[in-house]
């Protein structure tokens, strides 16, 4: 394996925080040959916000700009071809029912560019055909198409875009909707199954050191080389105590999530942010049939009729977003920095349930909400049951403006970065934005490969059963359904 050679013997870099960033920047440096060690204060990697779906075009988003989509499908497309074990194949349908104030025609625009672009970016290179056929990214179906699919027997197995809108127009009231819909290639993605990726690809690399149960509490910078000093306490198990230690590196990425504000501020290097708390509950559906896509009801966010969002997975098990004060968002769950502190402050009761636990009434009454929200307008799944605590966290927004998706990284300072995604999709461009930067600091030479899938040869040796199987291990670790770690298998 080609790797990029240090130019100096003692260069490292340190990454605080194992989340989808600070791991997918472990695994692209370590890959390479970069000196790397990976402080995460939980037991174990990729343990944050409830991630589930890729975002190859940001079409659940009506507000955010064409550029970002672009910036999504391209971040999407990498993402599909490092790490294809991660992803759940299916397609979205999206619907904007009656009540809503938007007109599905408004995506049609957005929808020909992304084509458009994917077509293009697989002229460039082939490999980037991972979405199918750029003539397939998309289709739209009216009323009575819809009508004439209800009509079909469910696929054992489905095998052309019209089968998969067979288990939404049979279930659907379609007299409720505003026409066409659209199905999208706009597939899933698994919190375990990344998180198995990144701890199976870690494991193998000698030029990276985990420490799990790590926590980072001061900061030394030496002004003469620009080289942090990171201090940390790490539990250990066989002493049941906590331990000092320090690593001295020669770069520092702060990839600590919700939590990055408390590391600018160790730092000094203060940056304006959000914090959002979100939550989506997974439910179980005993009575569904035929193979589902993942469907988006558009609506207004924030109120009654907020988006809401069915993501399948294997067994009947379904996680439903509800785009509600309710139900996914909560009140004073969006919290800003300041002046004096980088780190935006969430109450109480919103650090419990991130430390610590939810309580079982809250559980119950806001899975219950998510149920009738989607019963709406799948009123069969009125009859789905709670299937597990909630899949929750809080997402890091920078800046001031909420609605902001397709971003990665920022630099600050001197020999500091921060890792700022929003969107899983992004990790991989503030990957590659760290190589740049480290190219121009003259902390490694140049880059070798030539291609994504020659820079995670160790990534992408894993095989399909060895990310699964690890993924089912850590979803029951953390008491959810294993059903949530596995592919559906068609």
């Amino acid at each position: 394996m080609n790797k990029i050679n240090s130019t100096k013997k003692t260069s490292k870099v340190g990454i605080v925080g194992g989340g989808v960033a600070g791991s997918t920047i472990a695994l692209r440096l370590a890959e390479i040959g970069v000196e790397v060690v990976l402080f995460e204060e939980g037991a174990s990697l990729v343990n944050g916000p409830p991630i589930c779906h890729l975002h190859a075009g940001g079409n659940l988003y009506r507000e955010i700009s064409d550029q970002q989509c672009v910036d999504l499908l391209k971040q999407s497309i990498d993402t599909l071809r490092v790490f294809p074990h991660t992803a759940n194949i299916r397609p979205t349908v999206i619907a904007v029912p009656k009540r809503d104030k938007g007109e599905p025609d408004a995506l049609l625009s957005r929808l020909e560019l992304l084509r458009n672009t994917y077509h293009s970016l697989i002229e460039s290179d082939a490999n980037n055909k991972v979405l199918g056929e750029p003539s397939d990214y998309f289709k739209l179906y009216d009323q009575d198409t819809l009508i004439e699919l209800a009509s079909r027997d469910f696929p054992s197995t489905p095998s052309s875009l019209d089968d998969w809108m067979i288990p939404v127009a049979k279930n659907l009231n379609l007299d409720e909707f505003k026409y066409p819909l659209v199905l999208v290639q706009e597939y899933g993605l698994s919190v375990f199954r990344i998180a198995a990726t990144a701890s199976l690809a870690l494991s193998q690399m000698s030029h990276c050191k985990v420490l799990t149960t790590a926590k980072v509490n001061h900061l030394e910078q030496c002004e003469s080389t620009s080289q942090w000093n990171v201090h940390y306490q790490q539990f250990d198990s066989t002493l049941g105590d906590w331990v000092t230690g320090y690593e001295h590196v020669d770069y520092l990425i702060n990839a600590c999530g919700y939590k990055t504000g408390t590391l600018d501020n160790l730092a000094k290097l203060p940056r304006e942010r959000m914090v959002e708390f979100k939550a989506a509950y997974v439910t179980h559906w005993e009575h569904s049939q035929g193979t589902w896509p993942e469907v988006i009801f558009h609506g207004e966010r924030g109120t009654p009729n907020g988006m809401a969002q069915l993501t399948p997975y294997p067994d009947g098990y379904f996680q439903l977003h509800g785009m509600t004060e309710d139900i996914t968002l909560f009140p004073k769950g969006l919290v800003s920095s300041t002046a004096a502190n980088a780190q935006p402050e969430l109450s109480a009761p919103f650090i419990k349930k991130l430390t610590q636990h939810w309580q079982q009434d809250e559980v119950d009454l806001r899975s219950s909400r998510a149920i009738n929200h989607m019963a709406q307008f799948i009123p069969e799944f009125s009859s789905a049951t709670i299937g597990g605590k909630p899949l929750f966290g809080a997402q890091q927004i920078p800046g001031t403006d909420p609605s902001l998706r397709a971003v990665d990284i920022s630099f600050d300072g001197i020999n500091y970065a921060r890792t700022e995604i929003v969107k899983a999709s992004s990790a991989l461009s503030a990957a590659d934005a760290v190589v740049d930067k480290l190219k121009k600091l003259e902390l490694i030479t140049n880059d070798q490969h030539t291609s994504l899938e020659l820079s995670f040869p160790i990534t992408r040796s894993l095989t399909l059963e060895q990310v699964e199987n690890f993924a089912e291990q850590l979803a029951e670790q953390r008491h959810y359904p294993s059903a949530l770690a596995r592919r559906v298998a068609f």
